[in-house]
């Protein structure tokens, strides 16, 4: 069984991890980059006409396509291709809106790319088809090689002037990928793309969690035939220990401000929620029940702690205040409700309840206590928001794989990988 379960059957599993360690670090390899299919749109799409930057050939990946597949995979946008235009429009004034409108569109994104050895500039615009105002100006320099980290923020541009919320394309998510006995956790951009494989084993990795600023990953490892809390720097390679005490140490979540963790010890007997420092120093304990806590996640202020308990006799989702004590419960509508995470602006939370189907991604709003169920399956775990709260990203199958659904449950996604099992998936920030 996913989530509460799964955790407790985690914690203790490590008894019978006998497997010969294959462990490597160091630097990033290349993976299999994911794809993503989308299914299902939302209530009103927005025609917007793309059309081929200049000079974009001359980047190993071309910026418009990527920001065109980033505002089709969001399922609020409708994109029209403009590449047959003669001549195809570089800057404001050589836009003919007519043609483009006459194809359905509202706005038009035009851009040219100017080169420069090992690095280019991109200016592009963003103008009103019916106004000819030009809503968006911008130009953005970088490396040849981040080409396609360019072309997300480009997207996220777009997509925040048009809906007035932040976008989400700029960012990575994390993941463990099981292929026989060997585990590998990796990370991708938030499209699948750029998959780079940061540890491998043949013990189990899993609950991979992003700090704040997304250049470290929290995560627990059974190399040692214990589960231990690591924490390891992305640009170096550099981890450390930051919960290897006796017993289980388990279910690692950052505070807002990356100096501290959550984690999930046995050291004292039973399953109690600690916070330690980043570094592993400083191990205080918050739950003092002689219950099962677990699934700790901070609130985005700070001052809370969500966790999952079952104290009252079934697994639900509580929260204290971050200095400990007594938690308040949250949820009251089903016999099991999980892993819940707050959302970015504190208004929601996700979480795993158990219907008639089984267990199904839900959202609750924090306000009302109501809770809504997003998804279709029955063996969802691992509920992950993206940095602008749109979307919830979450394993689910028998053979693990990837998907996300908005939180009105309209557009859904699929994450396909070649071959593996594909699980434990963590949404990281917006990178700047």
């Amino acid at each position: 069984m996913p989530t509460f379960q799964t955790s407790m059957q985690r914690m203790t599993s490590w008894l019978f991890v006998i497997a010969a360690l294959l462990f490597t670090l160091g630097q990033a390899r290349a993976a299999d980059n994911m794809t993503i299919e989308v299914v299902g749109a939302g209530a009103s799409q927005y025609p917007i006409a793309i059309a081929p930057f200049q000079s974009e050939q001359s980047l190993p990946q071309r910026l418009t396509p990527v920001v065109g597949d980033d505002l089709t995979r969001s399922g609020l946008f409708k994109v029209i291709g403009a590449s047959d235009l003669s001549p195809v429009p570089f800057a404001p004034e050589q836009l003919n809106p007519a043609a483009l409108s006459s194809r359905g569109a509202q706005t038009a994104l035009i851009g040219s790319v100017i080169p420069a050895g090992d690095s280019f500039t991109v200016k592009f615009w963003l103008v009103d088809l019916a106004s000819k105002n030009v809503l968006l100006a911008h130009q953005l320099s970088a490396r040849v090689g981040q080409s396609r980290r360019v072309a997300h923020q480009i997207a996220d541009m777009v997509y925040q002037k048009l809906t007035g919320e932040a976008g989400a394309f700029n960012s990575r998510i994390a993941y463990v990928v099981k292929r026989g006995k060997r585990h590998e956790l990796q990370v991708s951009d938030a499209d699948g793309f750029g998959a780079q494989t940061v540890l491998a084993s043949n013990q189990p990795i899993m609950s991979p969690k992003w700090s704040p600023d997304g250049g470290r990953l929290a995560y627990v490892s059974f190399e040692e035939q214990k589960p231990i809390v690591y924490v390891q720097d992305l640009a170096s390679g550099k981890r450390w220990k930051a919960a290897s005490f006796k017993g289980s140490n388990s279910a690692p979540a950052w505070s807002p401000d990356g100096r501290q963790l959550a984690v999930v010890l046995s050291k004292d007997a039973g399953s109690q929620i600690y916070l330690v420092n980043a570094d592993g120093s400083n191990p205080r304990r918050l739950t003092n029940t002689g219950d099962i806590n677990t699934e700790p996640s901070f609130t985005p202020d700070g001052r809370s702690i969500v966790f999952t308990s079952d104290r009252g006799g079934s697994p639900q989702i509580y929260r204290m205040p971050v200095s400990g004590g007594g938690g308040e419960r949250l949820t009251f509508q089903g016999a099991y409700n999980a892993s819940g995470k707050v959302s970015p602006d504190g208004k929601s939370m996700a979480l795993i309840t158990r219907t008639g189907k089984g267990f199904q991604v839900a959202v609750m709003d924090m306000a009302s206590r109501q809770i809504q169920v997003l998804t279709d399956t029955g063996s969802d775990d691992s509920p992950s928001f993206a940095s602008n709260g749109r979307m919830i990203l979450y394993e689910t199958g028998s053979r693990g794989t990837l998907a996300a659904v908005s939180v009105d449950g309209r557009i859904k996604q699929r994450l396909k990988a070649q071959n593996g099992d594909v699980r434990q998936p963590a949404w990281g920030p917006l990178l700047r």
